[in-house]
């Protein structure tokens, strides 16, 4: 994660990041975690194992990245205020590839002594150098392994124990120190040079495989975590760093940060655009695949908007800015990603709770395995106990289980966003995946959201002059057939009076005085709660118009209606693609709008939903989507983000329709960047493969943990096999998290 200094002013709220060196495992981070909580000012802690980073938020000025790197130096990390985690990880993965270099080095002579106790190689072992077999200079190799290579560990496990905690650092340490402290009892034992000729096992390659295998374990584990980077944080990529400005006929090149709202900027053929902003000359056509999650290109001309992030075609273009550097909606989409990921599901929370008990467990299980082997199973028979335990601490891997879910959220979460899709949280996504039942609203949902005015009936006025008195009343409203009322009104170019007292009701209408005679404008519903009446007249002509699918509104002067005003709102041409693909997935889809009850049922029975809803306000809305949960359904709710903001923070899951704004990035759980419909149906189901991968990795590491424990404490395992495997299945679960990208890839591109 990039550094974010953003905020680190004096104010009541600051949010800190920063990157963290040296984690080894979840538990490392769930112990910064609650170290750094309970520091004075700090009301938020989260950390990232799979990410190498840390969030802090924090209240008054007392807490400073300084003081926060300080405490995790106490805890045996590292934290770097100025160093991107991609850097940290590419230099930590340089230091694991020189330590595993020289262990490898190092234990292959050791192997001649394993190859003396696995029958299979003792005729390879007798062709060997007698040297190999030294016990001295097997001594001296294994304790270079051990203390010299292996002595971050020691460290680790050192400052994990002085916390009164635990992590894998601790296990590897126990198991190593026990089985290199193995090798000395049986040397000295049997008169330290016994075995020095091809006689008994000493052991002492044990404790360098099981380092090595560990080393090399956590090498693949730290390329793979640079890939997940890369995975979750693609948007670094199509950050531009500079662009060319053109102030007072000047053209330079300037620092993105540098640019001004309003500063003209070139971008070339080929090139990113650097700021958000409006076309001023040119046309081209634009890539906006990785803002929108659609593959064709979008043809540009003068006064369309761009995006930074977003890939110039053939054309030249110059650009009016409108934000740049951290205001870009990229940034913001960045940011909420990157909120979503330090986020825990509810299904984490579960897991790290339970891998908190793992390591004390798993100590306590070796030294059940020793005194069971020595005082029951063998009596007597310390060697062969001691050779148990050693193989029960090596083998048991709280790592596989603490990457399980938090590693395939993060991988999800970038892909998500790559799609056009933003999840605010990690347990939006654990729950969007169980959802079974979809509440949509009509206008700027399922419709384009652009109603157009086509019908003006006037009862006692004319045409302009109904029209004036409802701009008048609609000036400051945001409501989709109020902009379709100006629009009206402008096209015609009406000069209209202005308006005063009003007061709006949300999925109603508007009451206000004009030149102080009292107007009104809304539904029935609306004008009937003001106490208006409306004529026989003006009901016959709405049901006429509704009747042929439009929205009516009633227009009041006086206490008297003088005339109503229809509307027409297409459907998006994913709508019944869309509702097609949610009953394949078995989500049962329910319109729920503010508008009358025959428009509704034409867009209803146009895209073969059953159920429907009219004449909502938005805490009907929210009412029914409570009265769905109580029935025992999950339920999401995708609406537009303004009337629909009651339901959309109900629901189990909140989808907000967005429009490129960053308005539209606020509301509900999820966001879709674009109102692409398809989005919808795309989240539920890498939702849910994301979900399936999570169990997958869980299943893995139970059962790998639930196997391989057991069969280390019968001795069926020799330590160095067990180490083996606890180093790999860490790896395993990175690598199934990994497909976890390639199988969201391939999913989205059949479903578009």
């Amino acid at each position: 994660m990039a550094m974010n200094n953003a905020g680190e002013g004096n104010g009541p709220n600051r949010e800190l990041d920063f990157t963290i060196q040296g984690m080894s495992c979840a538990a490392c981070a769930a112990r910064i975690e609650k170290t750094l909580g309970r520091m004075e000012g700090v009301t938020e802690v989260a950390v990232s194992f799979p990410l190498r980073t840390a969030w802090v938020q924090v209240s008054g000025g007392q807490v400073t990245k300084e003081l926060l790197a300080e405490k995790v130096g106490q805890l045996g990390f590292s934290a770097k205020l100025n160093e991107s985690a991609s850097e940290g990880l590419h230099r930590e993965r340089s230091w694991l590839r020189l330590r595993l270099i020289a262990a490898i080095a190092l234990t292959l002579p050791l192997m001649a002594g394993m190859a003396t106790h696995l029958p299979g190689l003792k005729p390879v072992a007798e062709l060997l150098p007698d040297i190999f077999f030294l016990p001295w200079l097997q001594l001296v190799l294994a304790t270079i392994v051990q203390f010299v290579i292996g002595m971050p560990f020691y460290f680790g496990a050192y400052y994990a124990v002085r916390q009164r905690s635990a992590n894998m650092d601790v296990l590897v340490v126990v198991g190593t120190t026990a089985a290199y402290l193995y090798s000395h009892y049986v040397v000295f034992r049997d008169g330290l040079f016994a075995g020095g000729t091809h006689g008994s096992p000493l052991y002492f390659e044990t404790s360098a495989v099981v380092m090595t295998a560990v080393l090399l374990g956590k090498y693949i584990e730290t390329a793979a975590s640079l890939k997940v980077q890369h995975e979750s944080l693609g948007f670094d990529q199509l950050r531009v760093q500079s662009a060319v400005v053109e102030r007072g006929g000047v053209i330079t090149s300037l620092r993105t940060e540098y640019v001004r709202k309003g500063d003209i900027v070139h971008v070339g053929e080929g090139e990113f655009v650097p700021v958000d902003g409006t076309i001023q000359h040119g046309e081209s056509t634009l890539d906006e695949s990785l803002l929108t999650g659609e593959s064709a290109a979008v043809a540009k001309r003068p006064g369309d908007g761009v995006w930074a992030g977003t890939r110039n075609g053939a054309g030249k273009l110059t650009v009016v800015t409108g934000a740049a550097g951290h205001e870009t909606l990229l940034s913001r989409i960045q940011e909420l990603v990157h909120q979503g990921q330090r986020a825990k599901s509810s299904l984490q929370s579960q897991v790290d709770a339970a891998a908190s008990w793992f390591v004390p467990v798993m100590l306590l299980a070796a030294a059940l395995t020793l005194i069971i082997w020595g005082l029951v199973v063998e009596p007597g028979n310390w060697s062969k106990a001691a050779l148990c335990a050693i193989a029960v601490l090596l083998a048991a891997c709280p790592c596989a289980l603490g990457l399980a879910a938090p590693i395939s959220l993060v991988i999800a979460s970038g892909r998500l966003a790559k799609r056009g899709i933003v999840a605010k949280e990690a347990g939006a996504v654990e729950r969007l995946a169980s959802i079974r039942t979809l509440v949509l609203d009509k206008t700027g949902t399922l419709t384009e959201g652009k109603p157009k005015v086509c019908f003006v009936g006037t009862l006692g006025l004319g045409r302009s002059s109904l029209l004036r008195l409802a701009v008048a009343l609609e000036a400051e409203s945001s409501h989709p057939l109020a902009d379709a009322i100006r629009e009206e009104a402008a096209r015609i170019g009406l000069v209209t009076p202005d308006a005063e007292r009003i007061s709006y009701a949300a999925g109603g209408g508007a009451q206000g005085w004009i030149r102080g005679v009292h107007a009104a404008i809304g539904n029935a519903k609306y004008v009937g709660n003001l106490g208006l009446e409306i004529s026989r007249e003006a009901r016959r002509q709405a049901s006429e118009r509704e009747a042929l699918g439009e929205t009516v509104v009633y227009v009041m002067e006086r206490e008297a209606c003088v005339g109503i005003i229809g509307f027409r709102d297409l459907l998006k041409g994913d709508a019944s693609q869309m509702v097609r693909e949610l009953k394949r997935l078995g989500v049962q889809p329910i319109v729920a709008t503010g508008d009358h009850a025959a428009p509704t049922n034409a867009v209803a029975k146009a895209l073969g939903i059953q159920e429907f809803h009219a004449s909502m306000l938005p805490e009907s809305k929210l009412a029914l989507v409570e009265k769905l949960k109580r029935s025992g359904k999950r339920v999401a709710m995708a609406g537009d983000g303004w009337n629909d903001a009651p339901a959309l923070a109900g629901a189990d899951v909140g989808i907000a329709m967005g429009n490129g704004t960053y308005g539209a990035l606020n509301a509900g759980h999820i966001t879709l960047i674009f109102s692409r419909l398809q989005a919808i149906t795309e989240a539920i189901r890498l939702s849910r493969l994301t979900i399936r991968n999570i169990r997958q990795n869980l299943v893995f590491a139970l059962c790998y943990n639930a196997v391989i424990i057991p069969f280390a404490a019968i001795g069926y395992l020799q330590p160095w096999m067990a180490g083996t495997a606890m180093a790999l299945s860490s790896v395993s679960v990175v690598a199934n998290a990994l497909r976890l990208g390639a199988r969201m890839e391939r999913a989205a591109e059949r479903g578009r």
